[in-house]
Protein backbone atom coordinates (compact mmCIF):
# COMPACT_ATOMS: atom_id res chain seq x y z
CA UNK A 1 0.00 0.00 0.00
CA UNK A 2 2.88 2.38 0.85
CA UNK A 3 4.53 1.31 -2.32
CA UNK A 4 1.43 2.30 -3.90
CA UNK A 5 0.64 5.80 -2.35
CA UNK A 6 4.46 6.85 -3.42
CA UNK A 7 3.86 5.52 -7.22
CA UNK A 8 0.59 7.49 -6.99
CA UNK A 9 2.26 10.66 -5.82
CA UNK A 10 5.38 10.15 -7.57
CA UNK A 11 3.20 9.74 -10.81
CA UNK A 12 1.53 12.77 -10.63
CA UNK A 13 4.11 15.25 -9.60
CA UNK A 14 4.10 18.44 -8.01
CA UNK A 15 3.00 20.12 -10.97
CA UNK A 16 -0.38 18.17 -10.70
CA UNK A 17 -0.68 17.40 -7.24
CA UNK A 18 0.44 21.65 -5.70
CA UNK A 19 -2.37 23.04 -7.86
CA UNK A 20 -4.92 20.49 -6.81
CA UNK A 21 -3.86 21.45 -2.89
CA UNK A 22 -4.49 25.27 -3.77
CA UNK A 23 -7.39 24.66 -5.74
CA UNK A 24 -8.94 22.80 -2.22
CA UNK A 25 -7.91 25.17 -0.37
CA UNK A 26 -9.41 27.86 -2.20
CA UNK A 27 -12.98 25.83 -2.31
CA UNK A 28 -12.60 25.97 1.38
CA UNK A 29 -11.63 29.67 1.64
CA UNK A 30 -14.43 30.25 0.10
CA UNK A 31 -13.18 31.62 -3.10
CA UNK A 32 -14.62 31.96 -6.29
CA UNK A 33 -15.23 28.83 -8.47
CA UNK A 34 -13.62 30.63 -11.39
CA UNK A 35 -10.62 32.05 -9.41
CA UNK A 36 -9.66 29.10 -7.82
CA UNK A 37 -9.43 27.30 -10.51
CA UNK A 38 -7.11 30.27 -11.95
CA UNK A 39 -5.38 30.21 -9.09
CA UNK A 40 -4.46 26.30 -9.59
CA UNK A 41 -3.75 26.61 -13.38
CA UNK A 42 -1.03 29.52 -12.33
CA UNK A 43 0.62 27.21 -9.85
CA UNK A 44 0.74 24.42 -12.14
CA UNK A 45 2.34 27.05 -15.13
CA UNK A 46 4.99 28.06 -11.93
CA UNK A 47 5.72 24.63 -11.17
CA UNK A 48 6.50 23.49 -14.83
CA UNK A 49 7.99 26.43 -15.92
CA UNK A 50 10.45 26.55 -12.64
CA UNK A 51 10.98 22.81 -13.40
CA UNK A 52 11.92 23.64 -16.93
CA UNK A 53 14.49 26.11 -16.33
CA UNK A 54 16.14 24.30 -13.14
CA UNK A 55 15.92 20.75 -15.08
CA UNK A 56 18.26 22.88 -18.33
CA UNK A 57 20.34 24.62 -16.18
CA UNK A 58 21.58 21.81 -13.87
CA UNK A 59 23.30 19.63 -15.67
CA UNK A 60 25.09 22.34 -17.16
CA UNK A 61 26.43 23.84 -13.79
CA UNK A 62 26.98 20.82 -12.55
CA UNK A 63 29.57 20.25 -15.59
CA UNK A 64 31.35 23.23 -14.95
CA UNK A 65 31.34 22.34 -11.23
CA UNK A 66 33.47 18.94 -11.88
CA UNK A 67 35.69 20.88 -14.08
CA UNK A 68 36.56 23.43 -11.73
CA UNK A 69 37.04 20.64 -8.50
CA UNK A 70 39.09 18.77 -11.43
CA UNK A 71 41.44 22.08 -12.20
CA UNK A 72 41.94 22.37 -8.67
CA UNK A 73 43.31 18.57 -7.95
CA UNK A 74 41.31 18.31 -4.89
CA UNK A 75 41.37 14.23 -3.59
CA UNK A 76 39.19 14.09 -0.30
CA UNK A 77 37.55 10.86 0.64
CA UNK A 78 34.09 11.69 1.33
CA UNK A 79 32.23 12.61 -1.92
CA UNK A 80 29.06 14.62 -2.59
CA UNK A 81 27.09 12.00 -5.11
CA UNK A 82 24.00 14.57 -4.66
CA UNK A 83 20.60 14.44 -3.06
CA UNK A 84 19.10 12.41 -5.30
CA UNK A 85 20.92 9.28 -4.23
CA UNK A 86 19.97 10.19 -0.84
CA UNK A 87 16.34 10.58 -2.35
CA UNK A 88 16.33 7.21 -3.63
CA UNK A 89 17.59 5.68 -0.45
CA UNK A 90 14.91 7.27 1.79
CA UNK A 91 12.21 5.92 -0.57
CA UNK A 92 13.64 2.71 -0.53
CA UNK A 93 13.35 2.03 2.97
CA UNK A 94 10.49 1.03 4.80
CA UNK A 95 10.42 3.28 7.84
CA UNK A 96 11.03 6.48 5.20
CA UNK A 97 8.20 4.94 3.38
CA UNK A 98 6.00 4.68 6.26
CA UNK A 99 6.77 8.55 6.77
CA UNK A 100 6.02 9.27 3.68
CA UNK A 101 2.57 8.50 4.63
CA UNK A 102 1.90 9.15 8.50
CA UNK A 103 3.92 12.14 7.77
CA UNK A 104 1.38 13.90 5.20
CA UNK A 105 -1.54 12.67 7.96
CA UNK A 106 0.59 14.24 10.87
CA UNK A 107 1.40 17.21 9.02
CA UNK A 108 -2.46 17.60 8.19
CA UNK A 109 -3.61 17.21 12.23
CA UNK A 110 -0.45 19.59 13.12
CA UNK A 111 -1.89 22.48 11.31
CA UNK A 112 -5.32 21.51 11.78
CA UNK A 113 -5.38 21.58 15.13
CA UNK A 114 -3.36 24.63 15.62
CA UNK A 115 0.73 23.42 16.77
CA UNK A 116 1.69 25.19 13.73
CA UNK A 117 0.68 27.63 11.00
CA UNK A 118 2.21 26.10 8.24
CA UNK A 119 0.04 23.67 6.49
CA UNK A 120 3.08 21.81 5.35
CA UNK A 121 1.25 18.98 3.50
CA UNK A 122 1.28 21.52 -0.05
CA UNK A 123 5.01 20.55 0.04
CA UNK A 124 4.85 16.63 0.79
CA UNK A 125 7.71 15.94 -2.09
CA UNK A 126 10.44 17.36 0.35
CA UNK A 127 9.56 14.89 3.42
CA UNK A 128 12.59 13.14 1.72
CA UNK A 129 14.77 15.03 3.88
CA UNK A 130 12.95 13.64 6.52
CA UNK A 131 12.72 10.43 5.52
CA UNK A 132 16.43 10.18 4.74
CA UNK A 133 17.36 10.69 8.56
CA UNK A 134 14.92 7.87 9.69
CA UNK A 135 16.81 5.57 7.14
CA UNK A 136 20.29 6.72 8.47
CA UNK A 137 18.79 6.24 12.20
CA UNK A 138 17.48 2.39 11.13
CA UNK A 139 20.90 1.66 9.88
CA UNK A 140 22.66 3.13 13.00
CA UNK A 141 20.14 1.53 15.77
CA UNK A 142 17.96 -1.23 13.61
CA UNK A 143 15.29 0.59 16.08
CA UNK A 144 12.11 1.47 13.80
CA UNK A 145 10.41 3.20 16.15
CA UNK A 146 13.29 5.41 17.41
CA UNK A 147 14.11 6.14 13.70
CA UNK A 148 11.05 6.90 13.21
CA UNK A 149 10.75 9.54 15.85
CA UNK A 150 13.65 10.94 14.67
CA UNK A 151 11.89 12.25 11.45
CA UNK A 152 8.55 12.86 13.43
CA UNK A 153 10.60 15.41 16.20
CA UNK A 154 12.75 16.75 12.89
CA UNK A 155 9.25 17.73 11.31
CA UNK A 156 8.37 19.55 14.83
CA UNK A 157 11.21 22.46 14.51
CA UNK A 158 11.27 22.59 10.81
CA UNK A 159 7.64 23.58 10.89
CA UNK A 160 8.72 25.94 13.80
CA UNK A 161 11.39 27.17 12.20
CA UNK A 162 9.38 27.36 9.32
CA UNK A 163 7.11 29.77 10.65
CA UNK A 164 9.52 31.67 12.37
CA UNK A 165 10.99 32.96 8.85
CA UNK A 166 7.53 32.74 7.15
CA UNK A 167 6.66 36.41 7.14
CA UNK A 168 9.80 37.36 5.76
CA UNK A 169 10.48 34.70 3.54
CA UNK A 170 6.88 35.58 2.13
CA UNK A 171 7.00 39.81 2.03
CA UNK A 172 10.75 39.61 0.39
CA UNK A 173 9.99 36.77 -2.63
CA UNK A 174 6.35 38.27 -3.16
CA UNK A 175 4.54 35.12 -2.35
CA UNK A 176 1.81 35.94 -0.15
CA UNK A 177 0.91 33.99 2.79
CA UNK A 178 3.44 31.31 1.61
CA UNK A 179 6.93 29.96 2.74
CA UNK A 180 9.40 26.56 2.38
CA UNK A 181 9.78 24.30 4.76
CA UNK A 182 12.26 21.92 3.53
CA UNK A 183 13.92 20.38 6.68
CA UNK A 184 17.59 20.44 4.47
CA UNK A 185 17.05 23.88 3.87
CA UNK A 186 15.10 25.30 6.68
CA UNK A 187 17.97 25.27 9.82
CA UNK A 188 19.94 28.12 7.78
CA UNK A 189 17.25 30.77 9.67
CA UNK A 190 19.43 29.89 13.01
CA UNK A 191 22.65 31.51 11.34
CA UNK A 192 20.77 34.05 9.83
CA UNK A 193 18.99 35.40 13.21
CA UNK A 194 22.06 34.62 15.69
CA UNK A 195 24.64 36.62 13.25
CA UNK A 196 23.14 39.14 12.20
CA UNK A 197 23.45 41.62 14.98
CA UNK A 198 26.98 40.83 14.53
CA UNK A 199 27.46 41.90 11.38
CA UNK A 200 25.11 44.87 12.35
CA UNK A 201 27.67 45.74 15.11
CA UNK A 202 30.38 45.29 12.43
CA UNK A 203 28.72 47.73 10.17
CA UNK A 204 27.54 45.52 7.20
CA UNK A 205 23.90 46.56 7.34
CA UNK A 206 25.79 49.78 5.65
CA UNK A 207 27.26 47.88 2.93
CA UNK A 208 25.24 48.02 0.27
CA UNK A 209 25.16 45.03 -2.01
CA UNK A 210 21.60 44.05 -2.95
CA UNK A 211 20.83 43.32 -6.75
CA UNK A 212 18.85 46.52 -6.61
CA UNK A 213 21.63 49.00 -5.38
CA UNK A 214 23.94 47.35 -7.89
CA UNK A 215 21.20 48.35 -10.41
CA UNK A 216 21.25 51.63 -9.12
CA UNK A 217 24.95 51.95 -8.59
CA UNK A 218 26.02 50.27 -12.20
CA UNK A 219 22.98 51.29 -14.46
CA UNK A 220 22.65 48.96 -16.74
CA UNK A 221 25.60 46.80 -15.56
CA UNK A 222 23.41 46.43 -12.25
CA UNK A 223 20.58 44.37 -14.66
CA UNK A 224 20.07 40.94 -13.65
CA UNK A 225 20.76 39.68 -17.26
CA UNK A 226 24.55 41.10 -17.43
CA UNK A 227 25.02 40.58 -13.85
CA UNK A 228 23.94 37.14 -14.89
CA UNK A 229 26.40 37.16 -17.43
CA UNK A 230 29.30 38.94 -15.56
CA UNK A 231 29.09 36.36 -12.84
CA UNK A 232 28.97 33.36 -15.84
CA UNK A 233 32.16 34.84 -17.04
CA UNK A 234 33.91 34.25 -14.03
CA UNK A 235 32.65 31.09 -13.08
CA UNK A 236 33.99 29.77 -16.72
CA UNK A 237 36.93 31.09 -16.52
CA UNK A 238 37.59 29.39 -13.06
CA UNK A 239 36.33 26.17 -14.57
CA UNK A 240 37.95 26.38 -17.44
CA UNK A 241 41.84 27.60 -16.42
CA UNK A 242 44.07 24.89 -17.39
CA UNK A 243 42.47 25.23 -21.27
CA UNK A 244 41.91 29.08 -22.00
CA UNK A 245 44.21 29.21 -24.84
CA UNK A 246 41.66 26.95 -26.70
CA UNK A 247 38.56 28.07 -28.41
CA UNK A 248 36.50 25.01 -26.74
CA UNK A 249 37.05 26.67 -23.20
CA UNK A 250 35.80 30.08 -24.70
CA UNK A 251 32.70 28.33 -26.61
CA UNK A 252 31.74 27.08 -22.84
CA UNK A 253 32.69 30.23 -21.12
CA UNK A 254 30.46 32.13 -23.52
CA UNK A 255 28.04 29.70 -23.78
CA UNK A 256 27.49 29.83 -19.82
CA UNK A 257 27.14 33.57 -19.66
CA UNK A 258 24.22 33.40 -22.20
CA UNK A 259 22.91 30.67 -19.82
CA UNK A 260 23.39 32.47 -16.74
CA UNK A 261 22.27 35.77 -17.96
CA UNK A 262 18.54 33.73 -19.27
CA UNK A 263 18.23 32.29 -15.71
CA UNK A 264 18.42 35.46 -14.45
CA UNK A 265 15.84 37.12 -16.51
CA UNK A 266 13.46 34.39 -17.12
CA UNK A 267 13.01 33.18 -13.39
CA UNK A 268 11.51 36.32 -12.35
CA UNK A 269 8.94 36.35 -14.70
CA UNK A 270 7.80 32.71 -14.14
CA UNK A 271 7.65 33.53 -10.15
CA UNK A 272 5.01 36.34 -11.25
CA UNK A 273 2.98 33.85 -12.61
CA UNK A 274 3.26 31.47 -9.43
CA UNK A 275 2.83 34.53 -7.24
CA UNK A 276 -0.46 34.96 -9.40
CA UNK A 277 -1.88 31.60 -7.82
CA UNK A 278 -1.83 32.66 -4.43
CA UNK A 279 -3.31 35.87 -4.70
CA UNK A 280 -6.85 34.90 -4.15
CA UNK A 281 -6.04 32.54 -0.97
CA UNK A 282 -4.07 35.61 0.43
CA UNK A 283 -7.29 37.53 -0.02
CA UNK A 284 -9.00 34.89 1.92
CA UNK A 285 -6.66 34.63 4.18
CA UNK A 286 -6.02 37.68 5.69
CA UNK A 287 -10.17 38.72 5.46
CA UNK A 288 -10.70 35.85 7.99
CA UNK A 289 -8.14 37.05 10.11
CA UNK A 290 -9.08 40.05 10.47
CA UNK A 291 -12.35 38.58 11.74
CA UNK A 292 -10.74 36.33 14.04
CA UNK A 293 -8.32 37.58 16.29
CA UNK A 294 -6.00 35.34 19.23
CA UNK A 295 -4.14 36.52 21.83
CA UNK A 296 -1.08 36.30 19.42
CA UNK A 297 -2.58 38.73 17.06
CA UNK A 298 -4.04 37.88 13.87
CA UNK A 299 -5.18 34.14 12.70
CA UNK A 300 -2.59 34.36 9.74
CA UNK A 301 -1.39 31.12 8.14
CA UNK A 302 1.32 30.22 5.47
CA UNK A 303 1.37 27.69 2.45
CA UNK A 304 4.25 25.87 2.33
CA UNK A 305 5.79 25.69 -1.19
CA UNK A 306 9.05 24.27 -3.42
CA UNK A 307 12.44 25.87 -3.29
CA UNK A 308 13.14 26.60 -6.12
CA UNK A 309 10.18 29.35 -6.33
CA UNK A 310 12.84 31.33 -4.85
CA UNK A 311 15.95 30.02 -6.74
CA UNK A 312 16.07 32.40 -9.68
CA UNK A 313 15.59 35.27 -7.44
CA UNK A 314 18.66 37.73 -8.40
CA UNK A 315 20.17 37.56 -4.88
CA UNK A 316 19.72 34.14 -4.06
CA UNK A 317 21.19 32.78 -7.63
CA UNK A 318 23.71 35.73 -7.27
CA UNK A 319 25.46 34.54 -4.05
CA UNK A 320 24.62 30.80 -4.82
CA UNK A 321 27.08 31.18 -8.01
CA UNK A 322 29.53 33.38 -6.02
CA UNK A 323 29.87 30.15 -3.25
CA UNK A 324 29.96 27.56 -5.30
CA UNK A 325 33.97 28.25 -5.97
CA UNK A 326 34.11 29.25 -2.17
CA UNK A 327 32.85 26.07 -0.98
CA UNK A 328 35.33 24.34 -2.87
CA UNK A 329 37.87 26.48 -1.71
CA UNK A 330 36.65 25.97 1.74
CA UNK A 331 36.62 22.47 1.52
CA UNK A 332 39.94 21.94 0.57
CA UNK A 333 41.18 24.52 3.58
CA UNK A 334 38.83 23.59 6.06
CA UNK A 335 41.64 21.69 8.98
CA UNK A 336 40.07 17.89 9.36
CA UNK A 337 37.77 18.52 6.70
CA UNK A 338 37.24 15.27 4.14
CA UNK A 339 33.90 16.05 2.14
CA UNK A 340 34.19 17.42 -1.06
CA UNK A 341 30.88 19.11 -2.43
CA UNK A 342 30.37 18.54 -6.24
CA UNK A 343 27.04 17.39 -7.20
CA UNK A 344 25.15 19.48 -4.62
CA UNK A 345 26.64 22.50 -5.24
CA UNK A 346 24.03 23.33 -7.98
CA UNK A 347 21.66 23.23 -5.05
CA UNK A 348 23.21 26.09 -2.97
CA UNK A 349 20.63 28.57 -3.88
CA UNK A 350 18.01 26.17 -2.61
CA UNK A 351 19.81 25.75 0.61
CA UNK A 352 20.30 30.02 0.98
CA UNK A 353 16.99 31.36 0.56
CA UNK A 354 16.01 31.45 4.41
CA UNK A 355 19.51 34.07 5.23
CA UNK A 356 18.49 35.89 1.77
CA UNK A 357 15.04 36.53 2.95
CA UNK A 358 15.93 37.21 6.57
CA UNK A 359 19.00 39.61 5.92
CA UNK A 360 17.39 41.41 2.95
CA UNK A 361 18.96 40.16 -0.04
CA UNK A 362 22.23 42.35 1.71
CA UNK A 363 24.78 39.15 -0.47
CA UNK A 364 27.81 40.33 1.98
CA UNK A 365 26.21 38.66 4.81
CA UNK A 366 24.51 36.03 3.30
CA UNK A 367 27.81 34.94 1.82
CA UNK A 368 29.37 35.14 5.00
CA UNK A 369 26.68 33.42 7.08
CA UNK A 370 27.28 30.27 4.74
CA UNK A 371 30.56 30.26 4.87
CA UNK A 372 30.54 29.96 8.49
CA UNK A 373 27.39 27.37 8.48
CA UNK A 374 28.16 25.32 5.82
CA UNK A 375 31.75 24.65 6.99
CA UNK A 376 30.15 23.58 10.26
CA UNK A 377 27.94 21.48 7.74
CA UNK A 378 31.40 20.01 6.17
CA UNK A 379 32.30 18.65 9.38
CA UNK A 380 29.05 17.14 10.33
CA UNK A 381 28.67 15.04 6.87
CA UNK A 382 32.63 13.89 7.49
CA UNK A 383 31.54 12.57 10.75
CA UNK A 384 28.50 10.97 9.60
CA UNK A 385 30.06 9.48 6.04
CA UNK A 386 30.24 6.15 7.39
CA UNK A 387 26.80 5.86 8.66
CA UNK A 388 25.35 7.79 5.24
CA UNK A 389 27.40 5.44 3.34
CA UNK A 390 26.00 2.05 4.99
CA UNK A 391 23.13 3.07 3.99
CA UNK A 392 23.16 4.24 0.74
CA UNK A 393 24.60 0.86 -0.11
CA UNK A 394 22.13 -1.35 1.72
CA UNK A 395 19.13 0.16 -0.10
CA UNK A 396 20.61 -0.04 -3.66
CA UNK A 397 22.55 2.58 -4.97
CA UNK A 398 25.94 1.92 -6.84
CA UNK A 399 29.21 3.87 -6.06
CA UNK A 400 31.23 5.41 -8.79
CA UNK A 401 34.57 3.96 -9.05
CA UNK A 402 37.18 4.46 -6.34
CA UNK A 403 34.67 6.24 -4.10
CA UNK A 404 34.61 4.61 -0.52
CA UNK A 405 32.47 7.21 1.56
CA UNK A 406 29.90 9.03 0.23
CA UNK A 407 27.63 12.08 1.81
CA UNK A 408 25.13 14.25 0.45
CA UNK A 409 26.04 18.28 1.12
CA UNK A 410 22.36 19.39 0.53
CA UNK A 411 21.41 16.84 2.74
CA UNK A 412 23.48 15.34 5.11
CA UNK A 413 25.89 18.95 5.81
CA UNK A 414 23.43 20.51 8.40
CA UNK A 415 24.98 21.24 11.55
CA UNK A 416 21.49 20.96 13.87
CA UNK A 417 19.92 17.94 12.09
CA UNK A 418 23.33 16.28 12.16
CA UNK A 419 23.13 17.45 16.24
CA UNK A 420 19.57 15.56 16.24
CA UNK A 421 20.05 12.77 14.99
CA UNK A 422 23.52 12.10 17.13
CA UNK A 423 21.21 12.45 20.06
CA UNK A 424 18.67 9.83 19.14
CA UNK A 425 21.26 7.37 17.72
CA UNK A 426 22.84 7.38 20.85
CA UNK A 427 19.67 5.98 22.75
CA UNK A 428 20.10 8.18 26.00
CA UNK A 429 17.26 9.53 27.27
CA UNK A 430 18.46 12.18 28.78
CA UNK A 431 19.88 13.41 25.28
CA UNK A 432 16.41 12.50 23.42
CA UNK A 433 14.73 14.14 26.47
CA UNK A 434 16.95 17.67 26.49
CA UNK A 435 15.56 18.07 22.71
CA UNK A 436 12.27 17.74 23.28
CA UNK A 437 12.63 19.79 26.40
CA UNK A 438 14.55 22.54 24.28
CA UNK A 439 11.86 22.20 21.17
CA UNK A 440 8.44 22.60 23.62
CA UNK A 441 10.07 25.55 25.24
CA UNK A 442 10.63 27.01 21.65
CA UNK A 443 7.54 26.43 20.98
CA UNK A 444 5.85 28.05 23.81
CA UNK A 445 8.83 31.00 22.90
CA UNK A 446 7.14 31.56 19.25
CA UNK A 447 3.70 30.88 20.46
CA UNK A 448 3.46 33.75 22.92
CA UNK A 449 5.51 35.92 21.12
CA UNK A 450 4.94 35.40 17.53
CA UNK A 451 4.10 38.88 16.36
CA UNK A 452 7.09 40.59 18.34
CA UNK A 453 9.51 37.88 16.16
CA UNK A 454 8.09 38.87 12.85
CA UNK A 455 8.21 42.28 13.61
CA UNK A 456 11.79 41.91 15.09
CA UNK A 457 12.86 40.24 11.47
CA UNK A 458 11.47 43.10 10.19
CA UNK A 459 13.19 46.20 11.95
CA UNK A 460 16.33 43.70 11.21
CA UNK A 461 15.95 43.60 7.42
CA UNK A 462 14.96 47.26 7.54
CA UNK A 463 18.46 47.55 8.57
CA UNK A 464 20.15 46.17 5.21
CA UNK A 465 18.70 49.57 3.88
CA UNK A 466 16.43 48.14 1.27
CA UNK A 467 14.29 45.50 0.28
CA UNK A 468 14.71 43.74 -2.84
CA UNK A 469 12.49 42.15 -4.93
CA UNK A 470 13.60 41.77 -7.88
Amino acid sequence: MLVTINQIFTSLGATVIVPVVIFLVAIILKVKFSQALQSALYAGVGLTGFGWVIASFTPVVTKLIRQMVSNLGLDLKVVDLGWQAGSLTAFSSKVGLLFFVVGLVLELLLFISGVTKIMMASNLWNNFGLMIWATVAYQATHNFWLSFGVAVFMLLYTLLLAEVQAKRWSDYYGVPNATVAAVHNIEQVIPAIILDPLWNKLGLNRIQVTPATLKEKLGIFGEPSLLGAGLGLVLGVLANLSRLQTISAWSQITQFMIQLAAVMTIFPLIAGVFAKAFEPLATAINHRAAQTVTNDGAKRWFLAVDDGIGYGESATLIAGMILIPLMVMVAFVLPGNQTLPVVDLISIPFMIESMVALTNGNLVKVILNSLIWFSLGLYMASYLAPLYTQAVLHYGAVLPAGVVLVTSFNLIARPLNGLVLLAFISQQPWLIGLCMVIYLGLLWFVRTHRDNIWQYLDRQAVQNLSINND
